[in-house]
């Protein structure tokens, strides 16, 4: 479901006037190394999957479910990587302007779940596993720094520092 129907019911309230919405990431590895792309619909960018929180719901639980439905794959979360807020004003097609607090996690094929990917939705165009150092263009600007941010999560913890990574103090 590409706009969540909360959202839909605010937006007939206020109109294209800017919102705050909590987001997901998912950053999903195979043992292999390699990761869950999607290629958007709606830009035609290659992306991590990602999603918008529904009231109550929790953001691992959001997760799971968004990289289900868009890709059909069944994940575990391992990791909470970081938690970030948006310094720009998205701005849609339709005039929607938007700004996201978003939760990255690090995700991994659930051992008896479904690790053949499709696409599981009108949100992608095509999805599949891919290295790390040989990724699909274009890539959504939003994925190349979440893929920083897992990068610097990673050494962290090979460092012996797990700790998810904040703005303003790491």
């Amino acid at each position: 479901m590409p706009t969540p129907d909360f959202v839909l019911a605010l937006r007939s309230k206020i109109g294209h006037d800017l919102l705050w919405l909590n987001g997901v990431t998912a950053y999903v590895r195979r043992p292999d190394g390699r990761i869950l792309l999607g290629r958007r619909s709606d830009t035609g960018e290659w992306a991590l999957v990602y999603g918008i929180n529904e009231p109550g719901e929790e953001p691992a639980d959001t997760v799971v479910r968004e990289v289900k439905e868009e890709t059909g794959v069944d994940v575990v979360v391992t990791a909470l990587v970081s938690v970030k807020s948006s310094s720009e004003v998205l701005t849609y097609a339709n005039g929607d302007r938007a700004m996201y607090m978003d939760h990255c996690f690090l995700c991994e094929p659930a051992p008896a779940g479904n690790c053949e990917p499709f696409v599981g939705d009108e949100e992608s165009l095509e999805v599949g596993w891919f290295d790390p150092k040989h990724l699909p263009s274009p890539l959504a600007k939003t994925t190349v720094e979440r893929m920083a941010l897992v990068q610097h999560y990673l050494e962290n913890a090979a460092g012996g520092d797990p700790s998810a990574l904040f703005a303003g103090g790491r």
